[in-house]
């Protein structure tokens, strides 16, 4: 942090249709290099400088004034600087404390920013209530289990729209049939509807990241009408039985599962993993337990 004495920052706002804000990448570059400071891979750093990929943003996660929105992983504040332009309630969590020093700075109040790790925040004091909306630019390696997370713990957020990986993106959004599917879909269905709603290309990131983007909007349904147990068992099924996903169930889980456990719930033992909705799953679990496995 000592590094940062004296460092004066001056940002150069990008007006966008709507009175939208945004950092160029003039600014970006110009800002990490005052702060003696590098984008880290570790932490899966690609900041946003596309104006137009900004405004995208904003408009796909519908946020409006009356809104309360989280942003994980702000980096500069470039797209924090167009959701506090909404008039919207904002807080971001950034976990690079050497960024903090330089987002105080650009974003001049509008926002309370929390310097601590998404996934061991307190979500409680963070998003107290309901009715929260989340916007995030995740890193590849904690896309999935974060989204999983946020939806299984904090209630209080009801939709989100995430940034990630395509590969990612896809596993989050896939239904049944599609070649994505697998136990993150079916964990991420138990609780949301999850739609890819656009794509981000490298050329909008500073600095560019070897693959493409896609954004995704999840949105938290009624809880499905099932026990802490029942959950907790089909999430083991998930686990086993998609570890070896070109089996059929019968064999995959052969030493869990009784036939019982295929007749109580009508899935077929010649099935696959992939084949099997939530719905589905749930009612193979219950089954399974009734069995007695």
């Amino acid at each position: 942090m000592a590094a940062m004495a004296g460092v004066s920052i001056k940002v150069r706002l990008v007006s966008l249709a709507g009175d939208l804000l945004n950092l160029s990448i003039v600014d970006v570059k110009r800002l990490l290099e005052k702060a003696g400071i590098a984008p880290k891979k570790s932490l899966g750093q690609n900041f946003v400088v596309d104006p137009n990929t900004v405004k995208k943003i904003v408009r796909l996660a519908q946020i409006k004034s009356d809104s309360r929105v989280v942003e994980i992983g702000p980096g500069l504040g470039s797209l924090t600087l167009a959701l506090i332009d909404t008039g919207a309630e904002v807080s971001v969590v950034e976990t690079d404390g050497a960024l903090i020093p330089l987002l105080t700075e650009v974003l001049n109040g509008g926002a309370r920013i929390v310097h601590a790790d998404a996934r061991t925040v307190d979500w409680q004091d963070l998003a107290p209530g309901k009715g929260w909306d989340l916007v995030a630019n995740l890193p590849y390696n904690i896309a999935t289990s974060l989204v999983i997370e946020l939806l299984d713990e904090v209630p209080s957020v009801d939709r989100m729209l995430v940034m990630v990986q395509r590969e990612a993106g896809e596993r989050i959004a896939a239904k049944v049939g599609d070649s994505a599917y697998g136990a993150v879909s079916v964990r991420v269905a138990l609780r949301a509807k999850a739609t890819v709603v656009g794509s981000v290309p490298p050329s909008v990131f500073y600095p560019k990241p070897r693959v493409a983007s896609v954004l995704v909007a999840v949105e938290r349904h009624k809880q499905m009408e099932t026990s802490t147990e029942v959950t907790e068992e089909m999430i083991r099924l998930l686990r086993l039985s998609f570890g070896q996903r070109r089996k059929m169930l019968r064999k995959s889980l052969i030493e869990v599962t009784t036939s019982a456990s295929f007749t109580i719930s009508g899935v077929k033992p010649s099935q696959r993993p992939e084949e099997l909705d939530v719905e589905a799953w749930l009612r193979f679990a219950e089954a399974n337990l009734q069995a007695g496995t």
